[in-house]
């Protein structure tokens, strides 16, 4: 998985466990490479008038095209990103087939997303260079949490309060480093208040008023502070997924599609990818590493209140962490209440 997911981001040609070959649209290096076929999201296929009214429901599901001519990677690019469609809005004719080999399809498109590339492939192509192998099978084991290992831990003063410490988490598997902060004097007597932050380059470093990430990672790491006026204490688990799980790039992306009128969630299933695709459960391993059991959670996300119960995670209480919009994130904060069943008045 991991040499998979190296080859994708250099644009090397995979091959997965039905022998089929695949070669990343975005990335791909073979110059001379040309398939007749190729695979793309059905979100994608819906834009080219190929997906049908079952498949639409599933808009990062894989589908593969004809074209009537064979594909090149440079005229592969407009048919894979629809940042592209006012440049180049004449496609086709494409024809849409079935899938013989549906794991491995489904495979690649995961493959796709955590490399932060777009979910598109030529298939079978010509002249693509020598393939990594990997099997659709690898990526359950590739995904599991106990791989995941405290790696080292250091005294860290911040702002919101000089008694704390920082813990870095790794996996031989995975290159994300994610980090684990705790916020006073940890303590087996007291239930932490626990922050869930999906890492975000734009908002907790940048200042950007599309969304609330940087000022709800200031707010969490106050309101920890504030726990430890009454000895409590708390942890903010930084995780390493940049744009809920798609990528910094493919969340680039998606802001180029919401300034083009598509809320959040359109804009990621138009690039093919999940709206959500964090992974909650490396979040309940860290804090098992951490010998924590039992939390409050700051958070308005039901999903994550979800996923860490079913890690066996104990949530004693959901406390909210909701602040003050703003004009540029009004409707990204509309869309996560009406669209993904944030808990936001």
């Amino acid at each position: 998985m991991a040499r998979a997911i190296d080859a994708l981001r250099h644009g090397w040609p995979i091959t997965l466990g039905s022998g089929t070959v695949l070669l990343p649209v975005e990335t791909g290096v073979a110059v001379e490479a040309n398939a007749s076929r190729m695979l793309i999201s059905c979100a994608r296929a819906a834009t080219l008038k190929l997906a049908n009214q079952r498949d639409a429901a599933a808009p990062h599901a894989p589908v593969i095209i004809r074209a009537a001519e064979p594909l090149s990677l440079q005229n592969a690019r407009p048919i894979a990103d629809p940042a592209l469609d006012l440049a180049h809005p004449m496609k086709g004719p494409f024809k849409a087939e079935p899938i013989i080999w549906e794991d491995d399809a489904v495979a690649a498109m995961e493959l796709a997303r955590l490399a932060g590339i777009l979910p598109a492939f030529l298939v079978n192509p010509d002249n693509a260079g020598e393939a990594e192998f990997v099997h659709s099978g690898d990526l359950g084991e590739w995904s599991d949490t106990v791989q995941l290992t405290l790696a080292t831990r250091a005294r860290l003063p911040v702002s919101a309060q000089t008694d704390a410490e920082i813990i870095a988490f790794r996996s031989a598997n995975d290159m994300r480093e994610h980090v684990a902060l705790i916020i006073g004097e940890q303590s087996a007597d007291r239930e932490p208040l626990v922050r869930l932050h999906s890492e975000c380059l734009t908002g907790d470093v940048l200042g950007s008023l599309k969304c609330d990430c940087g000022p709800q990672l200031d707010a969490a790491l106050h309101a920890m502070a504030d726990e430890t006026d009454s000895r409590g204490w708390g942890i903010l688990l930084y995780m390493r997924q940049e744009g809920r799980g798609i990528g910094l790039v493919n969340k680039l992306r998606a802001y180029n599609l919401q300034d083009q009128g598509f809320d959040t969630v359109d804009a990621n299933q138009r690039l093919g990818l999940p709206d959500e695709a964090r992974d909650f459960p490396v979040a309940a391993r860290m804090l098992e590493l951490l010998g924590v059991q039992s939390i409050k959670l700051m958070t308005n996300n039901p999903k994550k209140v979800d996923a860490l119960s079913s890690a066996g995670i104990v949530i004693s209480e959901r406390v909210q962490h909701q602040l003050p919009d703003n004009p540029h994130n009004r409707r990204y904060l509309a869309t996560k209440r009406d669209r993904s069943g944030h808990l936001l008045t």
